[in-house]
């Protein structure tokens, strides 16, 4: 499979936005699940709990797509609720993993909005997503084991459920998450994870 510049994994391109999901406990700095690299600095994050980017003001203020909305559901299902991210919910129940995400424990989400899967070659994309073991090493490579604060993704280095180990780094409201994908809408959360919406679909190193 072709290296585009691509991820997938449990949200909104700029101009259309969303919240697909993410974590409802704060980071507090302890590895909930899988491990990752030591806590970044929390200088330059951005100010209080709240979610932020551009693609932000573009969701509902009100109902199941909500920011409020979405706190009250496991990630999958908060997902399912937005239709920015019909394509990553599609690829999640295509390879079987809405209960292993609906299920985890304080994870975070890196969840790639429609947009970013039309990055990918119509071609590729068929071929990844008939491919389930393919997809399924792709799309855990969007998920992280443990809550991440946005303060933490300034220059971060976390092991994510493919094994793989993804790196994030920027300032303010301004981040890269592995080889070029930009967070639209962060810090995102839902009954059980911490989501970051981002522009891209992330590959897994090979």
């Amino acid at each position: 499979m072709h290296r585009t510049r691509i991820a997938v994994g449990v949200l909104a391109a700029v101009a259309v936005t969303t919240g697909a999901a993410a974590c409802s406990s704060k980071d507090d700095g302890k590895d909930g699940g899988t491990a990752a690299a030591p806590a970044t600095t929390m200088s330059s994050a951005p100010s209080g709990d709240q979610p932020f980017g551009p693609a932000c003001s573009a969701v509902p203020a009100s109902g199941k797509g909500s920011f409020t909305g979405m706190s009250t559901d496991p990630v999958a299902t908060a997902a399912s609720n937005n239709p920015v991210l019909s394509t990553l919910v599609a690829a999640v129940k295509k390879a079987g993993l809405a209960d292993t995400l609906n299920s985890g424990e304080n994870i975070t989400v890196f969840a790639p909005t429609n947009d970013a899967f039309k990055k990918i070659p119509k071609a590729t994309l068929d071929k990844v997503l008939s491919d389930k073991k393919t997809l399924t090493g792709i799309l855990t490579y969007h998920v992280v084991g443990q809550p991440i604060a946005p303060g933490r993704l300034s220059s971060g280095d976390f092991k994510t459920l493919n094994g793989a180990m993804l790196k994030t780094s920027g300032s303010g409201e301004s981040f890269t998450i592995g080889d070029g994908a930009h967070v639209v809408c962060g810090n995102v959360h839902t009954a059980n994870a911490t989501v970051y919406i981002i522009d891209s679909v992330l590959m897994p190193p090979k």
